[in-house]
């Protein structure tokens, strides 16, 4: 039984859940307790009686516990890696590489413990000094999704202690094995008990707990964007700071003059790679008329060449979707799509392998347009679809409306073109020649419109959520 962890002790909740390989449903990686309402508050209490303590921490002391952390996490990298693809399905080395990414974000915020800068200025009045410093927030809420089960724990947790907070981590009921190893090694760190904290559970309780609380100052939440409104709602209403990122319909345009090859990799690798779950994938591909057809082309044949397996499996291109009801999620959105008129022209059956798992063939939809449903709301299966615009200004308008701006791309050798969507683009990331999934752990993090709400992650950008400044005149007698 895997317990949560709450003011440094292991504590048996008031359920239990059992974690299903999505590859294998026979396989049960393990049983994880279930927090309730009150075992959240009991979590949120600990948090708070292990503040004073923790904020006037030295940097060393915190980057210590953060590099101890990473280290582990790296070390750990295959055991950790094949868990990872066990609980949510991404391939063994997708798996891996986000067990690594959560390791150097552990370690990147470790040397930003170190690193907490203020300012000293001089006043507009003589004699008086300014300074200016960065202080801890306070009790943090963090909330996380299925899709990457240890990397947004990493990059939420890492800043959040660095900078001095204490913390309650929720992690997604479906995929908390990671969550839970993060935890247990963040036990043996030297950081102290009641610092951080590890309630597993369903949303409606544990995660409304955390956002209703007065005794949580600030909540950082990833997933969807019905979910984030209620929780912004809940925590904004009684005054506590909320930071969340909430999805994408991420398009990528290709112009007539870009490279084929390097436009379907980006198209196909950025959308239903990994099964599409992704809140930056590609879904929508905005191509001008002289590439349209042989881009489409190219991509149900390569498509049609991806293996969808076990996850474990190394000749598996794509796993499976993580659990029934988003698989029946991404049926819906195919037949809504062919009743809206569009082509679905390869994909999207259920695949038969030697094990019982959620496994569906990646779905290329064709003859669709922007004000389809399919094509204007996130679906997160391995499905994408193609539009055809007339020049690069019909395909930035296309590209460009939508709720959701997270990240968007564009191929073209054009230096020209590239540098005005770089600057005309409304998503938050842009990216030029490459998938628009993917993005480096130290610079920042975020969208626009309906994908995010508050201040930016990662990077030195996390300072501004999970930080409060302070101004202070001195004038010396």
């Amino acid at each position: 039984m895997h317990r949560n962890f709450i003011d440094g002790a292991w504590v048996e909740g008031s359920g239990v859940s059992k974690n299903i390989n999505p590859s294998d449903v026979s396989d049960v990686i393990g049983e994880y307790t279930r927090a309730d309402a009150a075992q959240t508050h009991d979590a949120i209490a600990a948090a708070r009686a292990a503040l004073p303590g923790w904020r006037v921490a030295t940097p060393q002391q915190r980057a210590d516990a953060l590099d101890f952390v990473g280290t582990e996490l790296l070390a750990r990298r295959d055991e950790l890696g094949r868990l990872l693809s066990r609980e949510e399905g991404k391939i063994l080395a997708e798996g891996t590489g986000e067990v690594v990414r959560a390791g150097q974000l552990f370690k990147f915020y470790a040397q930003e413990a170190l690193r907490v800068a203020g300012d000293i200025l001089p006043s507009l009045r003589t004699g008086v000094t300014v300074d200016v410093r960065y202080e801890p927030v306070g009790v943090v809420g963090l909330i996380t999704p299925w899709n990457f089960p240890i990397a947004i724990p990493a990059w939420k947790a890492a800043p959040a202690l660095a900078y001095g907070n204490t913390v309650v981590l929720k992690p997604a009921e479906l995929t908390p094995a990671l969550a839970w190893v993060m935890t247990e090694i963040i036990s043996r760190s030297g950081i102290p008990a009641g610092v951080f904290n590890l309630v597993m559970g369903p949303g409606r309780e544990v995660g409304n707990a955390l956002a209703q609380s007065e005794g949580v100052d600030a909540v950082s939440f990833t997933g969807s964007v019905a979910t984030g409104q209620t929780v912004r709602e809940m925590v904004a209403g009684r005054g506590g700071r909320v930071q969340e990122e909430m999805g994408g319909k991420s398009p990528l345009v290709v112009l007539d003059d870009a490279d084929l090859e390097n436009a379907v990799g980006c198209a196909i690798g950025g959308s239903v790679i990994s099964t599409g779950q992704r809140c930056t994938s590609n879904t929508r591909i905005i191509a001008t008329p002289g590439i349209y057809d042989r881009l489409l082309e190219a991509m149900v044949d390569r498509c049609r060449g991806l293996r969808v397996g076990h996850a474990l499996d190394a000749q598996s291109h794509l796993g499976p979707v993580v659990d029934e009801r988003q698989f029946e999620v991404n049926e819906s959105y195919l037949e809504i799509a062919r009743n809206e008129g569009a082509d679905v022209l390869c994909g999207g059956e259920r695949v038969s392998r030697e094990t019982d798992g959620f496994f569906m063939s990646p779905a290329v939809i064709g003859n669709a347009n922007n004000t389809m449903r399919h094509v204007r709301e996130e679906i997160f299966g391995p499905v994408v679809s193609v539009l055809k615009a007339g020049d690069y200004e019909e395909a930035l308008a296309i590209a460009n409306d939508s709720d959701l701006a997270l990240s968007s791309g564009i191929c073209t050798r054009s230096l020209k073109y590239a540098e005005d969507f770089k600057a005309r683009s409304d998503s938050g990331m842009v990216m030029v020649n490459l998938p628009t999934a993917g993005v480096d752990y130290h610079v920042p993090f975020g969208g626009r419109k309906k994908s995010s709400y508050g201040t930016r992650e990662q990077g030195r950008a996390a300072r501004e959520f999970f930080t409060s400044s302070k101004t202070s005149y001195t004038l010396p007698l």
